[in-house]
């Protein structure tokens, strides 16, 4: 276990239950609690860890200048393990604690699809740094009280098929895992390639789980397919790229994937054959290419405070990080705004916030009661991995074999 995971764990029980609701020393104020219910135990456990660690700095920040309303925010965390029942009993235990005012959750599509009951009846505001599914926000809820900082799959399609296009394919495969979020994709990608008046060479399904894509592989291979736009998460990811690269060198389609691989331990365990594949995928954001570097650099002073690093490339899924991060300052705002830390009143002040000036992004504003995302077509990128980086598409240079 590494070092900078240890403080960051360390961080984590100083700021969660019971300790949370303690005093704190300084002010004497109790702590405004928000609920965050991730994955820290499994293979994707690095989506938990980004998210925490975004949070952390902004908490930090937050409570350096006086907190809101005169009181100290605090973390209440909670591990849903990538599994849609444990997320929505997490849901219901934080929503039951009266003095959390808000839950910040993610990666997982399928887990936030089972708690939009809970969450809405019991009107607590849900934010979302990572979490792509159309219909998370879409949900047909009045109110809506979930908000969202992350992609939006009916964007990334477009965004993804765009780039497949400018790269010269025309019959791309889709490879996606059955879950809420492939069927997601699978709508967004569709409709974007109908634009270019062109359709999947095929489609193929797979399991959490699934070991062997060999099949898979050699089935879209046989349709004709000249390109794979792959939809899974990070232990999958690892399932299918081993396959792939064991095909002739000929035969290795190239594969542009969602954000979902860089959520847990990928580069890691393809260290070895990662070069032999042409990937790209989707991101958001990166410390490389900021699109605002003061507020990069005061983050990485912040972020240093927490955490065991020397450069920005030691940031562990940054997308999540930067998400977290703009998110609780925004919902800090919005307690600000209401001036009282009451559900309804806070999810109410988040629709009607002005500019902030974030890391990600200038929010102008950051949502209205008509739109809930945050972000937009204009703020996704491509990037490749090198040497186990994740380096945005205009600075990457394909690794060798």
């Amino acid at each position: 276990m590494s070092k900078r995971f240890l403080l960051g764990f360390t961080c984590l029980l100083l700021l969660s239950a019971p300790a949370s609701a303690a005093p704190d020393p300084t002010t004497g104020q109790r702590p405004i609690l928000v609920g965050l219910n991730a994955d820290f135990s499994t293979a994707d456990a690095e989506s938990g860890e980004a998210i925490k660690q975004g949070a952390l700095v902004a908490i930090r920040e937050i409570n350096a200048a006086g907190g809101v309303l005169g009181r100290p925010l605090a973390l209440e965390i909670r591990d849903h393990r990538r599994n849609p029942a444990r997320g929505e009993i997490n849901t219901a235990e934080l929503a039951a604690n009266p003095e959390v005012v808000a839950i910040l959750g993610g990666k997982h599509t399928p887990v936030i699809m089972a708690e939009l009951e809970t969450i809405h009846q019991q009107g607590i505001p849900y934010l979302i740094p990572w979490a792509a599914g159309t219909q998370l926000v879409d949900n047909q809820r009045r109110p809506n009280f979930v908000f969202r900082l992350s992609v939006r799959d009916e964007y990334a399609g477009v965004f993804m098929v765009d780039h497949a296009i400018q790269r010269g394919f025309r019959r791309p495969g889709l490879l996606l895992e059955q879950t809420g979020w492939g069927r997601s994709n699978e709508i967004a990608l569709v409709q974007a390639l109908q634009k270019y008046n062109l359709a999947p060479a095929r489609t193929e399904w797979f399991n959490w789980g699934e070991r062997d894509f060999t099949p898979a592989i050699h089935r879209l291979q046989a349709a004709g397919a000249d390109a794979v736009i792959f939809v899974g998460n990070a232990p999958d990811g690892v399932s299918f790229i081993s396959a792939l690269a064991a095909q002739p060198t000929a035969d290795r389609l190239p594969v542009i994937s969602h954000w979902g691989i860089v959520g847990g331990e990928f580069t890691q365990p393809l260290a070895d054959i990662l070069g032999q594949v042409d990937l790209t995928f989707l991101q958001t954001f990166s410390f490389f290419t900021p699109p605002y570097p003061q507020r990069a650099e005061a983050f990485f002073r912040s972020y240093q405070h927490f955490f065991d690093a020397d450069s920005v490339a030691e940031i562990i899924a940054p997308t999540g990080v930067a998400h977290a991060y703009d998110l609780l300052k925004l919902l800090a705002e919005a307690i600000r705004q209401a001036g009282n830390t009451e559900r309804q009143a806070v999810r109410d002040a988040l629709e009607n916030l002005p500019f902030h000036p974030g890391l990600v992004r200038d929010y102008n504003p950051p949502f209205t009661p008509e739109r809930h995302e945050a972000l937009d077509r204009s703020d996704f990128q491509m990037a490749r991995f090198n040497r186990g980086l994740i380096i945005p598409l205009v600075l990457a240079v394909p690794e060798q074999e």
